[in-house]
């Protein structure tokens, strides 16, 4: 990673949303790191913060061994903000008194503003009440000397405090989600107004930095680029291209997986648009082969990760032949998958999550990793692509996972059964264009059910498949809710999947919403 002087650290006690915290700051235009708790200690001495957030947590700060910041922490003379757990640990570790048992709160709630603080300097005045999202069970029933009361609910008697002195801050409520309505205002406060924090983390000083940092990383050596075709794995190739252009050599394997004519549309615009070199790899008869009738979901993530790792090295050994040896290879990969590599795993990012493009890179590969995104959120991805120069309607495309077509169709697979999918799913993503909704949704896909039906279609009687239409509307990639299609929408989509897709007879439209903290959805 590179090097980034004002750095607010967010100590992770294992919320699921503690990925929010840092989209609001990231939003302020601060740049921050989430460490789990587990190593808070060492990553606090090498980054050496300008300030602390304290996330939410599942645990109990009254059960012996639940998770504690550093001391190192609350000494260091910079300004703390503690949220949900983060303030009752605070309070445990300053001298102050945490309860189980009491009233419990979860979900909407409203704050009694009883004082003045920084935290809420031009967005809660003394006197007022005003919505916040709170998910305790504990709560503080004494707060630390040199802390004052700020904020109150039903629940909550200490539901904001403050040491104004020594910078100290703390929240039993939310305030990254969107369901406290001024919560980012408060996150702001807290890194411009209390830590003085300017707003100079912009994608295009991470673009000057991140190719510096490339150059220097990889030298005079060749690179390989992992290219899926997705947003992630094309800015990659396009910011390591301008690093150490012709040096970068893009990969495009076409796994039979892809949504119709992806290859084709990818290959056309990184070879005549942006002239990257780029090698096609139809490697579909060797994944579908591999997969045809497997039904488990996660042999399909394990077999998909374990043939792309072997297609690249095909292709890295067939480079080398022609003495063109690659000694890094490059990646797509971003900061949500880094943050649950170290904190669900302690792995590194070379072991990527398994429904991510590959899987880990072995060891007998003798290649090192390039990952220009690493420290990027997928919504600031979209603004290094258009930083770069990708056209609009590439930047906003719906997210579109690593293993394809295989996971949006349960049960085994088959070439047949991924026709139908691949035909069905083009049909309603253009009508959705059509419609002049696209953009209004974050992520919109077709499934082939595992299920058939007897149908009657005209006079005959019909047993084929039916098909699932997901379409979900999300501001973070964190949570969701399912789109609010009108009725007329649906009934022409679905009149046109059933008319021009032979094997299907029906169409559903899921209506499921999105939990927090789940951070992909396939």
């Amino acid at each position: 990673m590179t090097t980034h002087p004002d750095t607010v650290l967010i100590i992770d006690f294992g919320s699921q949303v503690t990925q929010l915290i840092a989209r609001r700051v990231r939003e302020a235009g601060v740049y921050c790191e989430i460490v789990p708790f587990q190593s808070a200690a060492e990553a606090f001495r090498r980054i050496d913060p300008k300030a602390v957030i304290l996330s939410g947590s599942p645990h109990s700060t009254v059960d012996i061994g639940s998770p504690r910041a550093p001391e190192e922490v609350f000494q260091a003379g910079i300004p703390v903000l503690g949220i949900c757990y983060g303030e009752q640990t605070m309070c445990a570790q300053l001298g102050g008194k945490v309860e189980a048992g009491h009233h419990r709160e979860f979900g909407r709630a409203f704050l009694e503003i009883e004082g003045d603080c920084a935290l809420f300097d031009g967005v809660w005045a003394k006197g007022t009440r005003h919505q916040v999202w709170m998910s305790h069970g504990d709560r503080v029933t004494a707060i630390p000397a040199g802390f004052k009361v700020v904020g109150t609910s039903t629940g909550a008697p200490f539901a904001a405090i403050a040491d104004e002195a020594r910078k100290f801050y703390a929240v039993q409520f939310h305030p990254e989600v969107v369901h406290t309505p001024d919560g980012a205002k408060l996150l702001r406060n807290f890194v411009h107004t209390i830590a003085g924090l300017r707003s100079d983390w912009t994608m295009a000083a991470y673009r000057e930095q991140a190719v510096e940092a490339i150059r220097k990383q990889v030298g005079k050596s060749r690179v390989i680029c992992a290219l899926s075709g997705g947003v992630d794995s094309s800015v990659a190739a396009l910011l390591i291209h301008e690093a150490v252009g012709d040096q970068l050599t893009c990969i495009l394997v076409d796994h039979g997986l892809m949504r119709k004519d992806e290859a084709a549309d990818v290959v056309a615009m990184f070879r005549q648009h942006y002239n990257l070199p780029l090698i096609l790899v139809d490697a579909s008869d060797k994944f579908i082969s591999a997969l045809e009738g497997e039904s488990d979901p996660e042999k399909k993530r394990k077999t998909i990760g374990r043939l792309f790792i072997e297609v690249f090295e095909e292709e890295a050994k067939k480079l080398a032949k022609d003495g063109e040896r690659a000694d890094f290879l490059a990646q797509g990969t971003l900061y949500p998958d880094v943050i649950e590599s170290v904190s669900f795993t302690g792995a590194t990012s070379s072991t990527i999550k398994s429904h991510h493009n590959v899987g880990g890179l072995p060891d007998r590969m003798n290649m090192k990793l390039v990952e220009p995104l690493r420290e990027l959120f997928k919504d600031e991805v979209r603004a290094l692509g258009k930083e770069l120069g990708l056209p609009d309607s590439f930047i906003g495309r719906h997210p579109f996972p690593g293993p394809g077509l295989a996971i949006r169709c349960p049960g085994g697979i088959t070439r047949d059964k991924l026709e139908i999918l691949r035909q069905a799913d083009a049909i309603y993503l253009d009508e959705i264009r059509k419609a002049g909704l696209y953009d209004a949704i974050w992520q919109a896909f077709a499934v082939l059910l595992p299920v058939q039906t007897v149908g009657v279609m005209g006079d005959g009687r019909t047993y084929e498949f039916v098909c699932a239409l997901r379409a979900v509307t999300s501001v973070d990639g964190m949570t969701a809710d399912f789109y609010h299609y009108d009725m007329q929408f649906l009934g022409r989509a679905a009149t046109r999947i059933i008319n021009e897709v032979r094997g299907i007879n029906r169409v559903v439209y899921d209506v499921t919403s999105k939990p927090p903290g789940t951070i992909e959805w396939e």
